[in-house]
């Protein structure tokens, strides 16, 4: 496998022994975690952070993986702080920033971005999400939560509820799902529901597919939620209709296997009640934690440092 310099923009680019690789490694660097807070593994090193579309998790745990392994960030959080609003085109700045750094983590609301940036830097680049497209880093820590949990990938009955059409999270998890032998179910309103060529795809993998537009999960062993995204619809009034069409809440949960875990991306909005943070379902906030020993691999991975 060729990590060096290697630049991760979709989860379709990798196959399922580079994705196991990431996951392997991910362990490794997890259990460096637990016995040294901090590393020197990236020391010297400079991370560029270019989001110009707003980020909590992305952003920061990249820049806590980055500082975990001895290195600094720079970048900017919001457009309006960049060279963008002077009309300045993204292939002139990721020129910039990839003169100033040796690695480059992007968000941009434009699909194929973050492949365009990869073809104008002289360094890795990480895609930290494109519009509705692709978000590979959370695919992995997705699967990296995934296997945790039940120890493999393989024969589990993964339902995905929510906004499938537009969200990115959940087109990259269903990608990288294609190397794995699961029953997928897919919970959406009819406006919503996950793309054709998507469906066509796992179908032609031979992976088994139910779709419902009714909010039905006890079969399930991973049920991932998804927030209907406000800011990805062209119309608001479809937004309205939709918005809070699946709710999750403590009688949804009425018959599900002792062992199901319930994941989202985040953040969330009135998708998963506050209710069940407590119960022994939740796994969306160890689920976001688990985004530091990916992103921390990624980094040492395509910067060629042994750990």
């Amino acid at each position: 496998m060729k990590w060096d310099k290697r630049h991760i923009i979709s989860i379709k680019d990798f196959s399922r022994e580079e994705i196991d690789y990431v996951l392997k490694k991910s362990v490794e660097m997890e259990e460096r975690l637990d016995h040294e807070k901090t590393s020197t593994l990236m020391k010297n090193k400079i991370l560029a952070n270019l989001f110009f579309e707003p980020s909590t998790r992305t952003r920061m745990s990249f820049e806590a993986a980055m500082k975990k392994l001895g290195g600094v960030t720079i970048g900017f959080d919001y457009p309006e702080i960049s060279s963008e609003t002077k009309g300045e085109t993204i292939i002139d700045t990721v020129r910039i920033a990839s003169g100033y750094s040796d690695v480059v983590v992007i968000r941009n609301p434009v699909e194929g971005s973050a492949r365009l940036a990869s073809e104008n830097s002289e360094v890795p680049v990480i895609n930290g999400g494109d519009g509705s497209n692709q978000h590979p880093t959370q695919t992995l820590l997705d699967l990296y939560t995934i296997k945790k949990e039940f120890k493999k990938i393989d024969g589990l009955d993964i339902c995905i509820v929510g906004d499938l059409k537009y969200g990115r999270t959940v087109h990259s998890l269903t990608n990288a799902l294609e190397n794995y032998d699961v029953d997928l179910c897919f919970i959406s309103p009819q406006e919503l529901k996950m793309p054709r060529t998507i469906v066509k795809d796992l179908e032609d993998k031979g992976i088994k597919i139910k779709e419902s537009g009714k909010l039905n999960v006890k079969d399930s062993d991973v049920i991932y939620v998804t927030r209907i995204q406000k800011e990805r619809f062209p119309d608001p009034q479809e937004y309205e209709r939709v918005k809070d069409a699946f709710v999750l809440d403590l009688q949804a949960l009425e018959g599900l296997k002792d062992e199901a875990i319930i994941m989202h991306p985040l953040p969330r909005v009135t998708e998963i009640s506050t209710e069940i943070d407590g119960t022994k379902y939740a796994r969306y906030f160890q689920q976001a934690k688990n985004g530091i020993p990916v992103r921390m691999a990624l980094l040492c991975l395509v910067s060629r440092i042994d750990f």
